[in-house]
């Protein structure tokens, strides 16, 4: 921490209203536990965010930032597409280079920013096998024997995070807040799961609409929006390539006959900011 500036900068930014708060640890140290996630993550006493974004020094030496992601009920995540998409365009604001490569626990994800503004992100390949989830007991993925209330058989599958996407006749009447906690804690998914219910407009757009594990009900979902392509596609409802309808906007989704699937959205700087530590810390 600089001695001569006891507050700590930090970026208010979002991906279609899914928010975070992204400080950078390369340049301030900062000790962030659960508990101080959660304090500022809080939307009436802290700063407010669906996830924390710590920048920290990569270990790879083929990338240029680490990225870490904290819930907002501090728990870490592997991904976060959207995140993502932010950190990539203030890497290459940084750099001079639209090309960026960002390192997080779940490997390394290869960016580009466009020259309209928005970010394409390699999110990686899309994992389908019960194990690579993961779910509890072996299990057919694309209809997983799972029921609650209006929901049934979701298609699970991960992307650098686990997901179960629903298919429903009208994704609006369903009642996300009260499903979504249950069916993230579900005794099937030992890490959890991301919660997705969408409803397949056409061959190349879906409406979604997600319950974030450890952040609950979200404006967009990057990886949800993977997830669902990849599911409505293996399904047989959609093709490869798909516009995913969010509360907050649209996402580009492109699931490549490698298996990798590519998100192509826009990255926005809300405001920039300086927070006393010792509000949130001890």
């Amino acid at each position: 921490m600089s001695q001569a500036s006891p507050h700590i900068p930090f970026r208010k930014m979002h991906g279609l209203g899914n928010d975070f708060v992204v400080l950078d640890r390369r340049r301030h140290e900062l000790a962030i536990d659960a508990a101080v996630a959660r304090a500022l993550a809080d939307r009436r006493t802290g700063i407010g965010c669906d996830q924390l974004i710590l920048i920290e020094p990569p270990s790879h030496r083929a990338a240029q930032a680490f990225m870490r992601i904290l819930n907002a009920d501090g728990s870490e995540a592997e991904a976060c597409g959207n995140a993502s998409r932010c950190i990539a365009k203030l890497v290459a604001e940084e750099t001079g280079d639209p090309h960026v490569r960002i390192q997080t626990i779940a490997g390394l994800l290869d960016a580009e920013v466009m020259s309209d503004g928005r970010v394409t992100v390699d999110m990686g390949p899309a994992r389908t096998a019960w194990d690579e989830i993961p779910l509890a007991r072996p299990m057919d993925t694309l209809r997983v024997d799972l029921a609650l209330g209006a929901l049934a058989e979701p298609v699970c599958g991960n992307m650098g995070n686990p997901h179960a996407t629903f298919f429903v006749a009208n994704a609006e009447a369903i009642d996300l807040a009260a499903l979504g906690p249950k069916l993230e804690h579900d005794p099937l998914f030992p890490e959890r799961a991301n919660i997705g219910v969408a409803t397949v407009k056409g061959r190349e757009r879906i409406r979604l609409r997600v319950w974030e594990r450890g952040a609950g009900i979200t404006r967009a979902c990057g990886t949800g929006a993977c997830a669902a392509l990849v599911a409505a596609n293996r399904r047989g409802l959609t093709r490869r390539h798909a516009k995913l309808a969010l509360d907050g906007g649209e996402l580009d989704i492109l699931w490549r006959h490698d298996g990798h699937v590519m998100m192509t959205g826009p990255a926005t700087l809300a405001y920039e900011g300086r927070f006393d530590p010792t509000s949130f810390v001890g």
